[in-house]
């Protein structure tokens, strides 16, 4: 059995405006779980706080996969107010653990919160991110690419079980390659972790950065993780792959029994305005949720990208399958 190299996703607790009292006494605070880039965070959180200069804002970061997980185990006496973050596919499983809240910006955006307790928030395209001077002449226009000998073990991929970038991949590979017949999507996946040579990480911010940093030659991520780096100036840039690439809307949730309901609303509510929403467009690398801002200019636009679908229903009816599959074929090679 091939050994499994796992790189550490420790979890970031950072406190924005907060005093020295612990944030669980009640005293108009925050506490918002999100696996969302630090720069991403801060941006929103602090512009929330000018607006709302009372509340006492907690961030605790780790891959979505963890978070939920965690909401879940804390369901009996919830400490997290806000889940941020997580695609719909991720996240809808486990909506039971939330309360249901419609943001008062619902009739301004398309993806609609028809559960009642999964505010879409932004929309995520998942995208190849690749060091340019690790590639060279390696083509790289998509999926089938990453089978190419030279690029083995130069391969950053997370643990499809631990955090929602990695899942969405392997779903958008099964429904890309397969022709849109997950079934014929796994004899890719069986060649794909061939090339992986052992390696997968932790977390989404383990692949983005490890490509970034020069370790790995591509990374399979989502778009913001490697449009950032573009900005930033790192030797990188994004691909969206040839085969098609699945859309998906990010989404932000209030815990159920909230021990701060009504800033956890007001925060879904400030996160879905037209302020918000016009940063996240204009400034932050993702892709509005809403309907009445342009398309963003900093972002291909969406007609560029060979979109295709997945079928939701089927998509959570196999996911753990789908996970045990892959993990079996994985630690076989």
């Amino acid at each position: 059995m091939k050994r499994i190299i796992i790189t550490t996703l420790f979890t970031l607790s950072l406190c924005l405006g907060c005093s020295n009292e612990k944030s669980d006494t009640g005293e108009n605070s925050l506490i918002i779980y999100s696996p969302h880039p630090l720069s991403y965070l801060n941006a929103l959180t602090e512009d929330f706080k000018s607006k709302n200069p009372g509340i006492n804002v907690e961030l605790i970061g780790a891959g979505s996969g963890e978070l939920l997980k965690r909401v879940e185990s804390e369901k009996d006496n919830p400490l997290g107010d806000v889940l941020w973050g997580g695609t719909i596919t991720i996240v809808k499983p486990k909506m039971y653990l939330f309360e249901n809240y419609i943001t008062t910006n619902e009739a301004n955006i398309p993806y609609k919160n028809i559960e009642g307790n999964l505010t879409r928030c932004t929309v995520v395209p998942s995208i190849l991110m690749i060091n340019t001077n690790l590639a060279g002449n390696i083509k790289i226009e998509g999926y089938e690419d990453l089978l190419n000998p030279a690029l083995k073990g130069k391969i950053a991929f997370a643990d499809p079980a631990a955090a929602q970038s990695p899942f969405e991949h392997l779903v958008n590979m099964l429904y890309a390659v397969g022709g849109g017949d997950t079934e014929k999507g796994w004899d890719y996946i069986r060649k794909f972790c061939a090339n992986l040579d052992g390696k997968l990480l932790s977390g989404s911010s383990a692949t983005y950065k490890g490509v970034a940093d020069g370790e790995y030659t591509v990374g399979l991520t989502f778009e913001q993780g490697g449009v950032d780096y573009v900005a930033w100036g790192s030797p990188v840039k994004v691909v969206y792959m040839k085969e098609g690439v699945i859309v998906k809307p990010n989404v932000v949730s209030v815990v159920k029994n909230a021990k701060n309901m009504e800033n956890a609303k007001k925060f879904i509510d400030y996160l879905t305005s037209y302020d918000a929403q016009k940063m996240v467009n204009e400034k932050l690398n993702r892709r509005s949720i809403r309907n009445d801002l342009p398309p963003s200019e900093i972002l291909l636009s969406i007609d560029k990208i060979n979109v295709i679908e997945d079928n939701e229903d089927i998509v959570e009816a196999n996911k753990q399958k789908w996970l045990d599959k892959f993990r079996d074929i994985f630690t076989s090679i």
